[in-house]
């Protein structure tokens, strides 16, 4: 279920991930140095607006940083782009092998 731990828990993981420290977050987001620390430790909750920067800023779609399947979002973004340019057969295997890993 969704809800505002899920959002601070999801803003830290992806921060984390990207390797950036929530007050350089804060303060690339022309926040207080203190605001992405304040949403993760659940003092506070982004504006809608805010949190479409946050997303923007980690380089997530908000459809994907609500998808907790999704664990690695910048990474599955890549991923898709270098299959684009591959033939059916090509995606057809690569479907075959992801199927066999999980």
């Amino acid at each position: 279920m969704i809800d505002a731990d899920f959002i601070s828990d999801r803003i830290a993981k992806l921060r984390t991930q990207k390797n950036i420290s929530a007050r350089d977050m804060s303060l690339s987001l022309g926040q207080s140095q203190s605001y992405i620390n304040n949403i993760e430790n659940k003092k506070a909750m982004p504006s809608m607006q805010m949190f479409l920067y946050i997303c923007e800023f980690l380089g997530v779609e908000p459809k994907d940083f609500f998808d907790e399947n999704v664990t690695s979002p910048n990474k599955l973004a890549d991923a898709v782009e270098a299959l684009k340019p591959l033939s059916p057969k090509q995606l057809e295997l690569l479907t075959a092998l992801a199927k066999e890993m999980k």
